[in-house]
């Protein structure tokens, strides 16, 4: 997908709008009409788009500093289009778990959450995400609840799937401990209950 750079894009805008005003007030507004249209469909799609694009190329490559200076010069992440809105979200989610902020990243994905995701993988990978956050945190009852909402969203990308089949595996392996270091606990209270025994009474 062919990405703007954000800098390059506010310059058009600006030459759209010098050009055409220019061309307007010297020649007539025809004149100017295309360099003035150029310019206005450069600025809604930054309004509507942000900066997502770019940054999601910069969490590609794991430069998180560079991703957070591109959603920086997002005007208006509430007016951003619903799927773009979402990723503006988890990407900042993904930055701040990357320095280990563990609230911040929950703030970031509860916000992605609620928004009205359009696309089903985008959606199962938002779940995914919540799911191993909460189960980070051995919350593991929302994590299951997370990785139940992936699993009933019809996923077609195969490596999402693999992740839903990994997490789901690892919450299972996670619960088989969890019973094993019950059982643990409760037979070595059985053993100090069975080991206390009473002691002849002295004649």
């Amino acid at each position: 997908m062919f990405v703007i750079n954000p800098y390059l894009r506010f310059a058009l805008i600006a030459l759209g709008f010098v050009l055409g005003i220019g061309l307007w007030v010297t020649f007539g507004f025809w004149y100017g009409f295309i360099f003035l249209l150029a310019g206005i469909i450069l600025l809604v799609s930054y309004v509507l788009l942000g900066t997502v694009g770019p940054a999601a190329k910069a969490v590609q490559v794991q430069d998180f500093d560079k991703a957070e200076e591109l959603l920086n010069l997002t005007w208006k992440p509430e007016w951003l289009y619903s799927a773009n809105k979402a990723f503006y979200y988890m990407m900042r989610g993904n930055i701040a778990l990357s320095r280990k902020d563990m609230n911040g990243g929950e703030m970031w994905l509860k916000k992605a959450e609620e928004v009205d995701i359009p696309t089903p993988n985008e959606r199962a990978a938002l779940f995914l995400q919540l799911a191993q956050l909460e189960a980070n945190r051995q919350r593991w009852t929302p994590a299951k609840n997370y990785l139940k909402k992936a699993k009933e969203t019809k996923v077609t990308l195969p490596q999402i799937k693999e992740q839903i089949a990994m997490v789901d595996a690892a919450l299972k392996n996670s619960g088989q401990v969890k019973a094993a270091q019950r059982m643990g606990r409760q037979g070595h209270g059985m053993m100090q209950r069975g080991s206390k025994r009473r002691r002849p009474k002295n004649r």
